[in-house]
C-alpha cells in the first residue's frame, strides 16, 4: 500500500478554518447562556407568585414621570412571566414608591462653552412587601438610571430617549431585584 501524502493547508485555508472553529465557539457560548433564563425564578419563596404594583408616588417636575415609570415596571414583570402582576386584594406581594428625582446634568460644552449634550438623571425609591405578613423583601431601596442626548443630534437622539434610555435601566434593575436576586 502505497502511503498517502498530504499537501500542506495554504495559510489563507487554516485561518479561515481556526475564525470558522472560534466563531462556532462563540456562537455555542452565546446560544447555551440562552439557556440559563426561563420561565421560572431563582427566587426563594415560591409562594408569592402574584404581584400588585402601585403607582409610583411622583415627586419630581415631570408630569406622569410615575404612571409612566409604574406602567414600564407592570409590563416588564409581565414580559418575564415568572410573576403574575394582579390588583392588590389578589396580590401576595405589594411593589410601592415613589419617583424622587428626574434632572438633565450638563454633560458636555462646545468650544464657545455652550451645552450640547445633557444627561438624564431618574431615581426611584421603592420598597417589595409581602401581603400576608408585611415582611419587607426590599424597603426604600434606591434605583437609578441615566440615558444622555445631543442637541440637535443628526442620530436623533432627545430627551425623550434619553429618559427612555433612563428608564430601562431602571426597570433592568428593578427585575432583576423583584424576580431573580432574592
Amino acid at each position: 500500500m502505497k502511503p498517502v501524502i498530504l499537501a500542506p493547508f495554504p495559510l489563507s485555508v487554516i485561518r479561515h478554518m481556526v475564525l470558522c472553529l472560534a466563531g462556532c465557539v462563540v456562537m455555542c457560548v452565546m446560544l447555551s447562556g440562552c439557556g440559563v433564563y426561563s420561565a421560572s425564578s431563582g427566587r426563594v419563596d415560591e409562594n408569592l407568585q402574584k404581584v400588585a404594583v402601585q403607582y409610583l408616588e411622583n415627586l419630581t417636575p415631570e408630569p406622569n414621570l410615575g404612571v409612566d415609570l409604574s406602567d414600564v415596571i407592570i409590563f416588564a414583570i409581565q414580559s418575564d412571566n415568572t410573576l403574575k402582576v394582579v390588583d392588590e386584594a389578589s396580590a401576595d406581594s405589594i411593589i410601592s414608591g415613589r419617583v424622587v428625582r428626574y434632572t438633565l446634568r450638563e454633560v458636555m460644552t462646545t468650544q464657545e462653552l455652550t451645552v450640547n449634550e445633557y444627561q438624564v438623571q431618574i431615581a426611584v425609591v421603592l420598597t417589595f412587601t409581602v401581603r400576608a405578613t408585611g415582611e419587607k423583601i426590599f424597603d426604600k431601596r434606591r434605583f437609578t438610571g441615566t440615558g444622555n442626548y445631543v442637541l440637535n443630534d443628526p442620530q436623533g437622539t432627545s430627551e425623550q430617549t434619553a429618559r427612555s434610555e433612563a428608564v430601562e435601566e431602571i426597570v433592568r434593575d428593578i427585575l432583576a431585584q423583584v424576580v431573580e436576586d432574592w
